[in-house]
């Protein structure tokens, strides 16, 4: 097996994990996991297998979640939102994170959960209020319920990031291997 297609695999995996784990939190308003997923995958294999995997997942859970389909305009807006948090991983993964201290590495890692969520919520939020008017009521009222993401994403970022630095410890072998 080459590593582009290991990474494929890779690519496909994360995409399924995001569109399973938005089903295992769909009671849980407007808190997921898709964002460190994404995030995840930036991080551990770089910035257009990031934005693949958010691409793909948001894609596959904006068309099929149990609520019905999105409108292709919040569809469109929701898997461009989602691939940003890939570019934020990609961009986490070239700062000095493993030579900070615990505390600076949690500060990144909220920053970084803060930026994600930023990106992906003005362009859904936004798209959202110019389909459904009046449009500065539902963009207000949006950007209150994205909060509860945003705060959830201040939590999950640093709790998991601890798998995530697992997985690049594992890939950085793995890649060492093959070459």
């Amino acid at each position: 097996m080459t590593l582009g297609t290991k990474l494929v695999a890779r690519i496909a995996l994360f995409s399924a994990l995001v569109y399973v784990l938005s089903w295992a939190t769909i009671y849980l308003l407007n808190v997921n996991l898709i964002f460190f997923i994404v995030f995840s995958a930036g991080f551990l294999w770089g910035s257009s297998p990031g934005v693949a995997v958010g691409l793909v997942g948001m894609g596959l859970w904006s068309a099929f979640n149990p609520y019905g389909p999105a409108h292709p305009y919040v569809m469109a807006a929701q898997m461009v939102g989602a691939a940003l948090s890939g570019l934020v991983g990609a961009a986490f993964q070239r700062i000095n994170w493993e030579h900070t201290t615990s505390g600076k590495l949690y500060s990144f890692l909220v920053a970084a959960a803060v930026l994600c969520t930023v990106l992906f919520y003005i362009p859904v939020n936004f798209v959202d209020a110019w389909l459904i008017q009046p449009f500065w009521p539902r963009f207000v009222s949006s950007a209150i319920w994205s909060l509860i993401s945003l705060v959830s994403n201040m939590v999950i970022f640093p709790l998991l990031f601890g798998v995530t630095r697992h997985l690049y410890v594992r890939e950085r072998k793995v890649l060492w291997e093959s070459t």
